[in-house]
């Protein structure tokens, strides 16, 4: 099929030459013997009419259409070329555009992944944070009971001293007033 394409293609060219050749001078002869206006502005004078030659302004047609047919061709090949270009350009951004999300998602992954891990180190701290304080806490908590244990046991000693004292004055020194006057200077 290609190759009768191609015979009846350079047929029509070889034909196509002749026509523009014929076409041509019929061309010359028409333009040379164009209406040309008399004196009169309203009169013109017509070259007389001649005879078209069927089988040339048919071969002419074929040229034409063996023109628009190549044309169209053309035209066809140019827009499937552009197309093509256009997909392989499109195939080539949809290729990168897929490359920059995976590697968009990759660091995604990891900064939750490193995120996750940092949050975790710092709940471990808040956590051995709270510890630490409970722990001091506690020993705040002890140290202040045994603080007021200690003031308990200082005012009973204080007090058994004060005892202790008033017992002694009053039972060995009532028997003496100057020692009285000697516990209470030492006092």
């Amino acid at each position: 099929m290609t190759a009768l394409y191609h015979s009846l293609t350079i047929a029509f060219h070889d034909a196509a030459r002749v026509c523009v050749s014929r076409r041509g001078l019929n061309y010359m002869a028409q333009r040379n013997s164009r209406a040309s206006v008399g004196r009169d502005e309203n009169v013109l004078d017509f070259p007389p009419a001649s005879t078209p030659d069927k089988g040339a302004t048919a071969l002419e047609l074929v040229y034409q259409a063996a023109d628009v047919f190549r044309s169209m061709e053309e035209h066809a090949r140019e827009t499937e070329a552009r197309a093509q270009s256009l997909c392989a350009s499109a195939l080539e951004r949809l290729r990168l555009a897929e490359m920059r999300a995976d590697a968009a998602e990759r660091a995604q992954r990891e900064f939750i992944i490193t995120a996750e891990h940092k949050l975790q180190d710092a709940c471990r701290a808040l956590e051995q944070a709270q510890s630490c304080i409970q722990a001091q806490k506690d020993k705040v908590t002890a140290a202040e009971l045994r603080a007021e244990v200690a003031e308990a046991a200082a005012r009973q000693a204080k007090e058994a001293l004060a005892l202790v004292e008033e017992a002694i004055r009053k039972r060995l020194l009532c028997a003496s007033p100057d020692a009285d006057r000697r516990l209470t200077a030492v006092a």
